[in-house]
């Protein structure tokens, strides 16, 4: 699975606004309390669990998987530094709620339903499986033109990747996450140069700057859109 270092660091993605936004949105989707618990696949820093754990009051530590181990994740949740599928294997633990929250993009088809099977498996009685990616057909995202045609193809990848699990497993609730965001274009700039989304891992420095040059030109100083999230809820 590729390392996305910065996809979760100084954004939208990591601002207290976004993060509240998201668990409000969590809370209404599923019944958790105090004695729930969290697995976050693709947990980066593992702040949007931290904050689910303070909500809840959990007295159990949420799990949060990640093949980086950043150095300023959050204290407050059990880190392991291990790809899912070992993992789920491994543990002996069973989750109430298992959040993957975009990357499932990362993984190969035939893995993508073989962890979802194991996860599945991990779940307690009335246990939660929340898969979330871009919005496939409502994208918002801004982007230059070698990264808006990067992109779209990804997200016909997703498209199919989602339908491929509504046909695979049963009883899918399809839902939508909507975050509105209001960025500065110099701020924009910045994450692009630290390719802070998977579709520009790829990029050499001179893609990348002919990109933000077509930004630069293409977008007002302060850049507003909607993160839109599909999210596709699997039951025990």
């Amino acid at each position: 699975m590729p390392s996305l270092k910065n996809w979760d660091n100084q954004t939208w993605l990591s601002s207290r606004e976004y993060i509240q936004s998201f668990n409000n949105f969590v809370l209404k989707q599923f019944k958790l309390n105090k004695n729930s618990k969290i697995l976050d696949i693709g947990c980066g820093r593992g702040k949007i669990i931290e904050n689910l754990s303070y909500k809840l009051k959990l007295i159990n530590k949420p799990v949060g998987l990640d093949i980086e181990n950043h150095k300023d994740r959050s204290k407050k949740i059990i880190f392991k530094k291990s790809d899912a599928i070992t993992y789920i294997y491994k543990t002996n633990v069973t989750f109430d709620l298992i959040l993957i929250k975009q990357t499932i993009h990362l993984l190969q088809t035939t893995q993508i339903i073989k962890l979802l099977s194991v996860c599945k498996n991990k779940l307690n009685p009335g246990g939660k499986i929340i898969i979330l990616s871009l919005d496939q057909d409502n994208n918002e995202i801004p982007t230059f033109s070698t990264m808006d045609k990067k992109l779209k193809k990804s997200l016909k990848r997703d498209k199919k990747i989602f339908n491929l699990i509504v046909k695979a497993f049963k009883n899918i609730i399809v839902k939508n996450f909507v975050f509105r965001v209001k960025i500065l274009r110099k701020e924009y700039v910045k994450m692009i140069k630290k390719r802070y989304i998977s579709t520009l891992l790829t990029f050499n420095d001179k893609q990348i700057l002919d990109g933000i040059n077509e930004i630069n030109l293409k977008y007002k100083k302060e850049i507003r859109f909607k993160d839109r999230l599909i999210c596709l809820i699997l039951n025990k």
